[in-house]
């Protein structure tokens, strides 16, 4: 059930590619556990996103979150929303 949520979550994502808003609540989702399991590399990889198409406050949350997260753990999210952006 939860993968399946998390797939519908990725598929609004991707019709978000412009809106930094959508994008900075799926931060919030994966931050905070909301339908989904607590994803911290996720939750930068959307708050980063979301803080290069405009979102002062997805910038702020993801220098919060990388404080917290292994060098390996932040070069995962960063990598992912790179590939993302490639993409879309």
């Amino acid at each position: 059930m939860a993968r399946i949520e998390i797939e519908n979550a990725e598929m609004a994502a991707l019709g978000a590619a412009n809106n930094a808003d959508i994008l900075f609540e799926m931060g919030m989702m994966y931050a905070t556990g909301r339908e989904c399991e607590v994803d911290m590399v996720a939750a930068h990889k959307w708050f980063n996103i979301a803080a290069i198409k405009g979102c002062a406050r997805a910038a702020m949350l993801r220098s919060e979150i990388a404080e917290a997260m292994t060098k390996a753990d932040l070069a995962r999210a960063l990598r992912e929303a790179r590939e993302w952006m490639t993409c879309h």
